[in-house]
């Protein structure tokens, strides 16, 4: 599963997301089924920021956000995600060194 969530950052607030971000990151991918994040900045726009983590199933993630030091920093960041897009997208197909893996959808298609 990842969680894809897109910011609007003013320049001048970027050095403090980007530390908020980090954090977030620390705590999220310490937590079981978290199998790793990133955090990016647009090339062509620097105030759009994202924050993309992968985690092993919608339960992995759901878990991930229950600690409290979760609930006290990251979900607070994640409140302030622009929210007119989707956020939470399922893996359908993945690859690794040339290797391609489909995998089943979670839909009831």
């Amino acid at each position: 599963m990842l969680l894809v969530c897109r910011f609007a950052v003013d320049t001048v607030d970027a050095a403090e997301f980007r530390e908020r971000a980090r954090r977030a990151l620390q705590l999220l991918t310490a937590q079981p089924g978290c199998l790793g994040g990133e955090l990016g900045r647009a090339i062509e726009d620097p105030q759009r920021w994202t924050l993309i983590l992968r985690f092993a199933s919608v339960d992995a993630y759901r878990r991930a956000l229950g600690p409290f030091p979760v609930r006290e920093h990251v979900v607070p960041l994640l409140a302030e995600a622009l929210a007119d897009e989707p956020a939470t997208f399922e893996t359908l197909v993945a690859a690794t060194a040339g290797t391609v893996t489909d995998h089943e959808s979670l839909l009831a298609e």
